[in-house]
């Protein structure tokens, strides 16, 4: 079953004027946030992670949202630990962590077909 890193991340820590190339959106992000961009992704690929939602422009329908969310899938929990547990992942981990606010969550998908009442089973 897929499971997911879950990142709301807020008080991100601003620096020098960059472009996001993907979304051709100017953004101003500290050094140390855009080298942790550029290092990330290398991070990911030994255990099938891959970006699902990564920033970008939200429409809150409730509430307040402020920050930024992060969802990355895995085919798994026991890969998206291993990610998150790598040295890879931790020799860059302060980059974000000494440099935005974040709530970070490991969280298993769900079985297809899924209704909502399952959970109550």
């Amino acid at each position: 079953m897929a499971a997911y890193a879950v990142a709301h991340m807020r008080q991100v820590t601003m620096g020098p004027q960059i472009v996001e190339c993907l979304q051709r959106i100017d953004a101003t992000l500290g050094p140390q946030i855009v080298e942790c961009l550029q290092r990330i992704d290398a991070t990911l690929e030994p255990f099938g992670g891959r970006f699902l939602v990564h920033g970008g422009d939200m429409d809150v329908a409730e509430n307040e949202w402020p920050g930024h969310l992060i969802v990355i899938e895995f085919p798994d929990r026991g890969n998206a630990w291993g990610w998150y547990d790598s040295s890879a992942y931790r020799e860059i981990l302060a980059l974000r962590t000494d440099n935005s606010h974040a709530d970070v969550i490991i969280a298993d998908g769900v079985q297809h077909p899924h209704k909502a009442t399952d959970v109550l089973e």
